[in-house]
C-alpha cells in the first residue's frame, strides 16, 4: 500500500509569502476570510488548518514594518470560532512557550478540544528576540538553550494539566447529584515551572491534543522527536527533504517511538498553470510581486546591519561587507542574525554563479518548497516527496486569502485521489484520527 498523504492549509496573512494586492486577494482580518478557507480545506478533505500567531511586530530603522503579520486576531479565537463552522477539519495554533503560561495554554488548547469535538492542535514555539518580552509585564528573554529548556518543560507540564482528569471523572450522576469525581488535581515541581492547583477544563476527546513543534536545528529535531505528533519545517528541495526526514526519524527510537508516531509536514508553495510553462511564468511574477525592490533592501540590511537605501534592488550586491558588531537594524523575525560574514559571503557566491541582482539573490534564498506546474504534475511531485520518504506531507500556504487553496481543492486533490494517496472522505472524527488511522 502507498503511504498517504498528509494536507494541511495555512492562513499566512501579510507577509512576504502572500501577494495581498492582487485584486483577488481579500481581507486578512474578516472571519469571512477564515471562515473561507477553512470551509475550503475541509471539502478537501485536508487534515488540519494552521494559524501561526506573532507576539510583536518587527521594526526596521526606527519603523515598523507593515509587510509582516499585522492586525490579524488571536488565534485561539478564531480557532474557537471556526470549530462552529466546521465538522471535521483540525485546528491547529502557534502559542509560544516563552511568553505564556502552561495552564492558561492548557486551557485554551483543551477548550478548542472540547468545543470542536476533538480537532484540536497546538504548534509548540520558542520566541527568540527581546523585543517581544518588552510586550509582557515580566520581560523575560532567554537564551537559545534556556528557550528549549522551558519549552520542553512547558509542553511536560501541559500534558500533565490535561493528563489530571480521569477518563470517567465527568459522572453526571443525576439521581445522586454526583456532577463529577476526581477532578484535576495536579503538583509539578520544577526548574521552570513550581505550580499545583485543580485544572478547570476535564479530559477531553482527544486526551491529548495534537501537539506540533516548528522548527530545523538540531535542538528543534530533538525536541519534535521526543515530544511532537508533526514537525512544520521548510525544504527546498527532495534531497533534503530526505535527508531531514532520516536524521529526525532515526532519533525517535532513543525515546522509545515508532517512526510513524512523528509526522514530518514541510511547509510548501504552490502555482498552478494550465501547461508547465504558463506556471512557471506566473511563479515567477508571483515572487516579483513578493518581493518588491524595498523588501529586497530591507531583508540585505537585516545581515548588513547598515543603511542600504541608496543601493539599485535591480543591480549587483554591495561591495562593502556586512558589519558584525554594529546593533541590528531590524528587531524581530530576522531569520539571519548569526556570523553575517559568512552568510554575506555565501550570498555572494549564490549571486556571482547564478548572475543574480540583489532582488533576484532575496528571492533565490527566501525560496520555500514550491511545486509548480498542471493539477497532474504537482500531485504527481507531492506523491513522488510522500513516497520517497522526503516528506509525510505538506501545509501548503497559498499566496492569495482566502481564495488561494481553491483551485488546488478542485483540481490537484481528485489526481491525489485517483493514485490511491489520499482520502476520498473523513473516516474518523478527531484530528489525531485523521494524522494517524491506517
Amino acid at each position: 500500500m502507498p503511504k498517504q498523504v498528509k494536507l494541511a492549509a495555512h492562513f499566512p496573512g501579510v507577509n512576504d509569502t502572500t501577494v495581498w494586492s492582487d485584486p483577488r486577494s481579500g481581507s486578512q482580518i474578516d472571519f469571512s476570510s477564515f471562515e473561507h478557507l477553512a470551509r475550503t480545506a475541509e471539502r478537501g478533505k485536508f487534515d488540519f488548518l494552521f494559524l501561526a500567531e506573532g507576539l510583536r511586530l518587527r521594526e526596521h530603522a526606527g519603523k515598523i514594518l507593515d509587510s509582516d503579520v499585522v492586525g490579524r486576531p488571536n488565534t485561539t479565537t478564531v480557532l474557537a470560532a471556526l470549530s462552529a463552522v466546521t465538522t471535521r477539519l483540525g485546528l491547529a495554533g502557534t502559542l509560544s512557550s516563552t511568553f505564556n503560561e502552561p495552564y492558561e495554554v492548557a486551557r485554551q488548547v483543551a477548550s478548542i478540544d472540547h468545543l470542536s469535538g476533538g480537532r484540536a492542535a497546538w504548534n509548540v514555539v520558542t520566541s527568540p528576540d527581546a523585543w517581544t518580552g518588552q510586550n509582557f509585564r515580566r520581560g523575560g528573554f532567554l537564551k537559545r538553550e534556556d528557550r528549549y529548556r522551558r519549552a520542553e518543560e512547558f509542553l511536560a507540564t501541559v500534558r500533565e494539566l490535561w493528563d489530571s482528569w480521569a477518563p470517567d471523572a465527568l459522572v453526571g450522576d443525576k439521581e445522586n447529584g454526583v456532577f463529577a469525581r476526581g477532578i484535576g488535581h495536579f503538583v509539578h515541581s520544577g526548574p521552570q515551572f513550581d505550580i499545583r492547583g485543580e485544572f478547570t477544563v476535564p479530559r477531553t476527546p482527544q486526551g491529548q491534543p495534537i501537539v506540533i513543534q516548528a522548527g530545523d536545528s538540531d535542538e528543534g529535531r530533538e525536541f519534535a522527536a521526543k515530544t511532537a505528533d508533526v514537525i512544520f519545517s521548510r525544504h527546498g528541495s527532495l534531497e533534503s527533504g530526505k535527508e531531514f526526514f532520516a536524521d529526525v526519524k532515526r532519533r525517535l527510537p532513543a525515546y522509545g517511538r515508532e517512526p510513524g508516531e512523528l509526522l514530518i509536514m514541510p511547509a510548501a508553495t504552490f502555482v498552478l498553470g494550465d501547461t508547465e510553462e504558463d506556471a512557471h511564468e506566473q511563479a515567477r511574477e508571483i515572487r516579483y510581486q513578493q518581493v518588491r525592490p524595498a523588501t529586497a533592501i530591507q531583508f540585505l540590511e537585516q545581515v548588513w546591519s547598515r543603511d542600504l537605501s541608496a543601493y539599485d534592488a535591480d543591480g549587483p550586491l554591495p561591495e562593502i561587507d556586512p558589519d558584525p558588531d554594529a546593533e541590528p537594524l531590524t528587531w524581530g523575525r530576522v531569520r539571519h542574525e548569526k556570523e553575517p560574514l559568512a552568510v554575506a559571503a555565501k550570498w555572494r557566491a549564490i549571486a556571482e554563479e547564478k548572475k543574480l541582482s540583489i532582488r533576484e539573490l532575496v528571492i533565490e534564498v527566501t525560496a520555500r518548497q514550491q511545486f509548480v506546474g498542471t493539477a497532474r504534475q504537482i500531485a504527481e511531485s507531492i506523491d513522488e516527496y510522500v513516497q520517497s520518504d522526503a516528506a509525510d506531507g505538506f501545509v501548503l500556504v497559498p499566496h492569495l486569502t482566502p481564495v488561494g487553496l481553491d483551485a488546488f481543492v478542485d483540481d490537484v486533490v481528485p489526481h491525489l485521489q485517483e493514485r490511491g494517496v489520499f482520502r476520498t472522505d473523513y473516516t474518523g472524527d478527531t484530528l489525531r484520527e485523521h494524522l494517524f488511522s491506517r
